[in-house]
């Protein structure tokens, strides 16, 4: 049985973000690039079923420039086998998908964050599902392999679910797939500068949605402290100023 995690290329969640061009383009300027922590999960749970056994191999892939393969490297240091990145900007949740249905196709069980931590679009995983015409489970929070099939655990709303379905399919995972993130140890470190990082050409295929411009969040207010005895002051600001009451 094979794994596929996707990975997503994104700037570290403690990044100050900025735009250029007229705030139509991210200024990528200093940015750090970390593995989407989604992703990261995802690959945490694949290397623990493979652990238990019955796991052939776990590749890592993404859609990305050059730039996005220490992102790859650092998934090969946590313990996949190897990686594929294809050649392109990830330009939009379609394109991406696309590119991605080029290689998927090999694998029994596809994992895919639920979202990536930069555009929050949550719809990769569902549209490969729907290119590959491969079962799809969403929200899912646990994962095991039981006499060659899959039981997914999945939250719903007022409870959760527990399904078993057949390969291939795709996983779009959630928190509660996995505790903690791997950190890479030295040995992983060395060990991933000599696994194999396929690079690929991308596919035709034209992206569904273009970005016209960014614009920040408006500056918080500042805070106003008021005190403890002063219901009535409180209530006021509440009903005038916030407007919540």
């Amino acid at each position: 049985m094979k794994i596929l995690v996707l990975i997503s290329n994104v700037p570290d969640t403690t990044t100050k973000i900025r735009f250029t061009g007229d705030n139509t383009a991210f200024d990528a300027a200093g940015v750090q690039w970390i593995i989407n922590p989604w992703d990261e999960l995802a690959l945490t749970r694949a290397m623990e079923l493979n652990e238990a056994g019955g796991i052939d191999k776990i590749t890592v892939a993404n859609v990305g420039a050059k730039t996005t393969e220490p992102t790859l490297r650092k998934a090969l240091a946590v313990g996949a086998d190897d990686a594929i990145r294809i050649d392109a900007e990830a330009k939009d949740a379609f394109f991406v998908a696309k590119q991605l249905a080029e290689i998927a196709a090999d694998y029994d069980i596809i994992l895919a964050g639920i979202e990536a931590s930069d555009y929050n679009g949550s719809a990769v995983g569902g549209m490969l599902a729907e290119i590959l015409d491969f079962n799809s489970v969403s929200a899912v929070s646990g994962l095991n392999i039981e006499n060659g099939g899959l039981i997914v655990n999945r939250e719903i709303d007022g409870g959760s679910q527990v399904l078993t379905i057949g390969t291939p399919v795709v996983c779009v995972v959630q928190k509660g797939i996995a505790k903690e993130p791997r950190i890479p140890a030295m040995r992983g470190i060395m060990m991933a500068r000599k696994k194999p990082l396929v690079v690929k050409e991308p596919v035709d295929a034209h992206e569904r949605t273009s970005f016209e411009e960014f614009e920040l969040p408006p500056a918080k207010a500042a805070c106003k402290m008021i005190d403890e005895e002063n219901a009535k002051e409180l209530i006021t600001l509440l009903h005038e100023e916030a407007k919540v009451l």
